[in-house]
């Protein structure tokens, strides 16, 4: 029998699938570094800032919650009168 060696040739499978992973690997960097399509993008000017949508949103917030805190507001004294409307209507006989 012949001695083996102890570095063995990589196998041709394994080769040709890191050379595969390799490609991909550098294709996707590359893909990955390109430049945006002319166009496609908003110039900085053009566009607000991000505080000011969050500005925008919390004040839209802000007004939402006034709304509902008079709705709630109004619909509580509403109720208050009703309540002492029928407790002063209790009071009176129904015969006067």
């Amino acid at each position: 029998m012949a001695p083996t060696s102890p570095c063995r040739p990589p196998r041709p499978r394994l080769l040709l699938l890191l050379l595969l992973l390799l490609l991909s690997v550098a294709v996707l960097g590359a893909q990955a570094r390109a430049e945006p399509v002319a166009g496609s993008t908003v110039p900085a000017q053009s566009r607000p800032c991000v505080d000011c949508h969050a500005f925008e949103f919390m004040q839209r917030a802000l007004q939402d919650l006034r709304k509902t805190a008079y709705s709630l507001d109004t619909r509580t004294d509403t109720l208050l009168l009703q309540a002492e409307r029928r407790a002063l209507c209790a009071c009176w006989p129904s015969g006067l």
